[in-house]
């Protein structure tokens, strides 16, 4: 019995010491913003920042991407594992972003800096960034190709610190094989910062507490997090709760790729099983377990004890049964840029709809489910290049009591979309429109909340990649809620002719949605269309004051208030035909 295990953690201490982990969390939150060098990080907020104790179980997490956090726990281990316990020393900081050692995809790197206290190991800082670009055989790494190797830069588990000191060998490797090199030298240094703003609050912590009380109030925490998941879980009926979602293609054979899941609640347990799903694709959009398990576990908080700590606790009642070769368990050399903004999207679409058969009344309708991620090789006036990304989002699915948000990043990510201040004053670039998509969501009692019309216009031309979904089919209702509109991707010449490049065209056409290096010339616009949310509940229920409501706010058509909804509007006067409205509602 280690010797920490005896302290008793009063209440106060308790307290005090849950809000000194979760300050030095969101502490090296702050400073990586604050301290980054390229937009993705330090606008659109795709990092995300953690602690772990001595065992690498988590101790907090900061409120950053939810896709990174779960899945940071399997790159710090083998980084650890790589390097070797044995010969790890203070003021070293390990990197890696090698998708099948822990890593999800290639431009998601990795530090773990171990924390010591006078010598004596008591945790670990990790901190985790989407880098613009590491290189690869597309922009920011979308060749969507057949090959792990055309995405760019696999990085096994390395020292980029040694004692403190920065490996330049390594660094000149990776300033190597980057398009954007003016932003990695100041982010790495962002995420050291991180690091040691983590490492000087858990020394902090120590220095007046106590290193046994601190790492007994860890193993407290940990297990208070863990029985407030339980109990949440007891809710819920025993049963298994199946369901299936889908990518509409993985970019080479058109075919659709299903995710499987049976979620089997016992008690106190949730065991959530991917047997059935489709095996390993050609395309990029395979899985690594880290990033399956991260999307799993996250998507199952969400409905459990979202208000606990976070911590190990929420985890351990969750198991987890992945199957080998299928393509949520993605081995070398199968190519994974897609994982996170994509297949995570789908694996948390398809846990909510198998949640949905336990209990409706709490579960909402699903996402516009994909991050809709596009980057893109831009060049101005002067023949100079630049990588700039972005993350149109959609709309949430309605939920039991309300509309669904709208235009809002998918669960998988707490990203914020870039400013086009700030993107028009970094790249040769202008923002269009950034505007609501009427009748992009699924209709119900309450509705889904919108999806966007983005649009971004090139000044001297460039290649764009892009990842969507939710071209086929929109995002599925529950409880009788009906499914959203579908996504679409459209070039608009510089005489204003448009064509479609990725979903459904006018003559029903379907085109691949995964585009990679789709080239634009000067003053030609990329347009996409990202649908809403899923409905929940019967649309025909949705009370006609909310229906005239969202016709004024041209949040729906009236066309769609009459044949959905059965609320019938004169255009005229926008006054509701009571008589008309009754017939058609029953």
């Amino acid at each position: 019995m280690s010797r920490h295990s005896d302290i008793d953690i009063d209440p106060i201490t308790f307290e005090v010491m849950r809000s000194i982990f979760e300050f030095a969390s969101d502490r090296m939150a702050t400073v990586m913003q604050r301290s980054s060098f390229s937009p993705i990080l330090a606008d659109m907020l795709d990092f995300s920042n953690a602690i772990y104790d001595a065992d690498l179980h988590l101790l907090s997490q900061a409120a950053n991407c939810p896709v990174h956090l779960a899945a940071m726990k399997f790159s710090a281990e083998e980084a650890v594992k790589g390097i070797g316990a044995a010969n790890i020393r203070e003021g070293d900081v390990l990197v890696l972003n090698d998708p099948y050692r822990g890593g999800t995809h290639i431009n998601d790197i990795t530090f773990t800096k171990p924390i010591y206290f006078k010598k004596e190991l008591i945790g670990y800082a990790v901190s985790r960034g989407h880098w613009m670009d590491l290189g690869g055989g597309g922009a920011g790494g979308q060749a969507f190709s057949t090959h792990i190797a055309a995405e760019g830069l696999r990085l096994p588990p390395l020292k980029i610190f040694s004692g403190g000191k920065l490996n330049e060998d390594l660094m000149a490797i990776i300033l190597n094989n980057t398009r954007t090199p003016h932003f990695i030298k100041g982010d790495t240094q962002a995420h050291l910062g991180a690091l040691l703003a983590a490492e000087q609050e858990m020394q902090r912590a120590c220095e007046r507490y106590g290193v046994d009380t601190v790492r007994a109030a860890m193993k407290k925490i940990q297990a208070y997090t863990e029985k407030m998941v339980r109990e949440s879980i007891r809710s819920i009926p025993d049963g298994v709760y199946e369901a299936e979602d889908y990518a509409d293609t993985d970019g080479i054979t058109h075919e659709k790729v299903r995710v499987k899941v049976a979620l089997t609640v016992k008690d106190n347990q949730i065991t959530v099983d991917f047997t059935g799903t489709d095996p390993m694709c050609q395309g990029a959009i395979n899985s690594p377990k880290a990033n399956t398990m991260s999307a799993a576990l996250y998507s199952l908080q969400f409905f459990l004890a979202p208000e606990a700590p976070q911590n190990q606790g929420l985890f351990n009642p969750i198991e987890v049964i992945l199957p080998e070769g299928c393509w949520l368990n993605a081995t070398w050399p199968a190519p994974t840029i897609g994982c996170t903004t994509l297949t995570a999207s789908k694996i948390t679409s398809a846990i909510w709809q198998a949640l949905a058969k336990a209990i409706p009344e709490r579960v909402t309708g699903s996402t516009c489910a994909d991050a809709n991620w596009f980057v893109a090789s831009c060049v101005d006036k002067d023949g100079k290049t630049d990588v700039f990304s972005d993350l149109p989002a959609g709309g949430w699915g309605g939920t039991p009591y309300s509309d669904g948000m709208n235009v809002t990043m998918d669960p998988l990510g707490n990203c914020m979309n870039m400013a086009a201040e700030t993107a028009e004053l970094f790249f040769p670039i202008a923002y269009e429109a950034f505007e609501l998509r009427k009748d992009s969501a699924g209709a119900g009692k309450y509705r889904g909340g919108l999806g966007s019309v983005f649009k971004v216009r090139f000044f001297g031309g460039g290649e764009l990649g892009m990842e969507t979904s939710r071209t086929r089919a929109g995002s599925p209702g529950v409880a009788g809620g009906q499914e959203s509109a579908v996504q679409r991707s459209i070039h608009i010449g510089a005489d204003g002719g448009r064509r479609v490049i990725g979903g459904i065209d006018d003559d029903g056409n379907w085109h691949n949605p995964l585009l990679a290096s789709h080239k634009f010339g000067p003053e030609e616009t990329f347009m996409f269309e990202s649908t809403g949310g899923g409905g929940w509940g019967n649309p025909r229920t949705r009370a006609v004051e909310d229906v005239v409501e969202d016709v004024l706010d041209e949040y729906i058509s009236i066309e769609a208030a009459r044949d959905i909804y059965g609320v019938v509007i004169d255009p005229a006067t926008m006054t509701v035909d009571q008589a008309a409205t009754s017939s058609l509602r029953g």
